[in-house]
């Protein structure tokens, strides 16, 4: 089963800030590079990447984008496509800021919401943006607590022709067994055609000692009854990944979850969602 890792994150401390990452020990010192990655992925059936947005410091989002571009030219790079940062929320250079990221090899946008107030996404103005996304055919990933997920719901309601990627299967705490109510905010939000899903991160939100198959198959099970094979991509959160299994470990566990598909629903997650969705070849670099 290859794989496209559809949530790669780098992290570059000497020409970033990533002030979020203090106090996570795994994270808070030294760097996550394209090397490092594709160390730890050495034989494991990646068949490239996306790089997602890293929730640098603010006021360097866009110089983010830039030198994921630069990595991406590169030779053996491997990386596809990048899920670029956007604040839809600030209309002034909004559209500007999309014409740029496409220009860097950018196939979508993600705003984290669950570092803002609710209310954020909810704003005429941050909705008409996710709308813009949309009709410029970009895809936009959503990336919110279990409790936001009928945020998320109204969000992908109010834009339906914005595709839409939840991450992190909603970010469940699978350690506390809080199952219900995220189980049936999934089921609403699957509701919502636009909708996909992102196996990714789970681990990290697991007790220390227990992160096998099976604690995490009946919330994976749920998912995939949710949404389908056909609206699942993969994703290895690297290096956040860290504060769970790490990413050789999360990769066998995703490929054993994933162990009952047929040959074509673990081919549609593993990498036909991830090329259709992200519209992975369609989207060269420019300039």
């Amino acid at each position: 089963m290859e794989l496209i890792d559809t949530h790669q994150h780098l992290i570059y401390r000497e020409t970033l800030g990533y002030g979020w990452t203090r106090g996570i020990p795994q994270l808070e010192k030294g760097d996550f590079t394209l090397g490092n990655y594709q160390t730890l992925t050495t034989d494991k059936k990646i068949a490239g990447t996306v790089f997602m947005e890293c929730a640098v410091d603010d006021a360097e989002y866009k110089d983010e984008a830039r030198l994921v571009a630069g990595l991406m030219r590169t030779p053996g790079s491997g990386i596809m496509a990048q899920i670029a940062s956007c604040r839809p929320e600030v209309q002034a250079g909004f559209s500007d800021w999309l014409d740029e990221a496409a220009e860097l090899g950018a196939v979508g946008f993600r705003r984290v919401l669950h570092v803002v107030p609710d209310e954020v996404s909810q704003d005429a103005v941050f909705r008409e943006a996710v709308r813009e996304i949309g009709r410029r055919g970009f895809s936009f990933d959503l990336c919110v607590l279990a409790r936001q997920l009928p945020i998320a719901q109204a969000l992908a309601q109010a834009c339906p022709d914005t595709v839409m990627i939840l991450n992190h299967c909603g970010v469940p705490d699978i350690a506390a067994g809080a199952f219900d109510n995220w189980a049936e905010g999934m089921a609403a939000l699957a509701r919502c055609d636009n909708m996909q899903v992102k196996l990714s991160g789970l681990t990290a939100y697991c007790a220390p000692d227990a992160m096998g198959t099976e604690t995490l198959r009946p919330w994976v099970d749920h998912v995939l009854g949710c949404f389908g094979p056909d609206r699942m991509v993969w994703g290895g959160d690297w290096p956040v990944v860290n504060m769970g299994s790490g990413l050789p470990a999360w990769i066998d566990l995703s490929r054993a979850l994933l162990s009952s598909l047929s040959q074509q629903e673990a081919q549609a997650v593993g990498t036909g969602n991830a090329r259709r969705i992200y519209r992975l070849g369609q989207a060269p670099l420019t300039g």
